[in-house]
Formats: structure tokens, C-alpha cells, sequence
């Protein structure tokens, strides 16, 4: 059930992030408040206006929210969420995650999480099965976060393989199930 559940959606630079809108509706549609945090690389394949619309909460993507001196507060959003979801999750952000690199909004906010983190990786096939890239998930993993395995299938590169974000209702299911338990 996620009914009044607080859900941080990150969202990285992928294809995958017109996925995010759906995820939204779908957790919206289940009574979960969604608060978007966005890296840089995100907006430039899906626009805040969209988001924000989607969840009726600003987006989230800088440190500062304007020139006044306000800002958007990290451990705020680790303490007020039940749950964080990164979806899609890059290569890159996956990285920075498992080295502790806090130079977005997004990484800084999974550093100062409380609550259970859920990663749907999106990638090329050949980014996702690189060494490096099943190390930073395993030791994700290890850690205690809920790694949500990305599908073969095609990919927007042309190619075909595994690194295809797992589809809005499975990820949400993850989550459903988790709340279940």
C-alpha cells in the first residue's frame, strides 16, 4: 500500500526518464506524495514543467533555489521520504553513488537517505555488464539498497541486450511489495 507514503523519484540523464511520468501517475494514482529531485543531465530528456505538473510539487535539481539565498535542503528530503527511487538510474550516477561523489543534488540527497532506496539502472548493454558498473551496483546492493534489474530487450542505441529500465508497473510493484511486507 502506499497510501501517504513520501516517495523521492530521482531521475538521471537517460531515455528512460519519460518512464518517470508514468511511474508518477501510478504512484500518485496510489495516494503517494512524489517529490522529483533531477540531475542536470535529466532535464535535457524531460523538462521540469512536465514533472512538477505530473506531482504538483516544485522539481528539485539545484542546490539553490534562487539568486535570495534559499535553498533546497537534502537532509530534509532523506528525513521526510519513506522510500527513494532512482528511475532511470545511469552509469554515471550509479558511480558517484557507491563513491560517495556529492556533486548533484540528486547524489547528495541519496547520501543523506533514511529510508529504504530502490535503483532501476538504464543503460547500453555494454555499460551495464562493464566491470565497473557491477561493481558499483553490487556494492549498492551490499550496502542495503534494492537493486531492480534492468531488462533485455532493445535499446535506444539500436542495440539489443540487457540495460533496458525495468517497466513503470514492475518498479512500482517493487515498491508495493516492499510497503506489503
Amino acid at each position: 500500500m502506499l497510501k501517504d507514503k513520501h516517495i523521492v523519484l530521482g531521475i538521471t540523464g537517460s531515455i528512460a526518464a519519460y518512464k518517470a511520468c508514468i511511474i508518477i501517475r501510478l504512484l500518485r494514482k496510489q495516494g503517494a506524495e512524489v517529490q522529483v529531485v533531477i540531475t542536470p543531465a535529466g532535464k535535457q530528456f524531460i523538462t521540469p514543467v512536465t514533472l512538477s505538473t505530473l506531482t504538483a510539487k516544485p522539481v528539485i535539481s539545484e542546490f539553490f533555489a534562487s539568486a535570495d539565498g534559499t535553498w533546497h535542503s537534502h537532509v530534509d528530503l532523506g528525513l521526510w521520504a519513506d522510500a527513494m527511487l532512482i528511475a532511470p538510474a545511469t552509469a554515471s550516477t550509479i558511480g558517484k553513488m557507491a563513491n560517495g561523489v556529492a556533486d548533484n543534488m540528486l547524489v547528495t540527497t541519496y547520501l543523506s537517505m533514511k529510508a529504504p532506496v530502490f535503483i532501476a539502472p538504464a543503460m547500453d548493454l555494454d555499460m551495464y555488464s562493464h566491470p565497473s558498473t557491477q561493481r558499483n551496483l553490487q556494492t549498492l546492493a551490499s550496502w542495503g539498497n534494492h537493486i531492480i534489474q534492468p531488462q533485455s530487450g532493445w535499446l535506444a542505441s539500436g542495440l539489443e541486450g540487457k540495460g533496458r529500465m525495468e517497466e513503470p508497473e514492475a518498479i512500482v510493484k517493487h515498491l508495493e511489495d516492499f510497503f506489503n511486507e
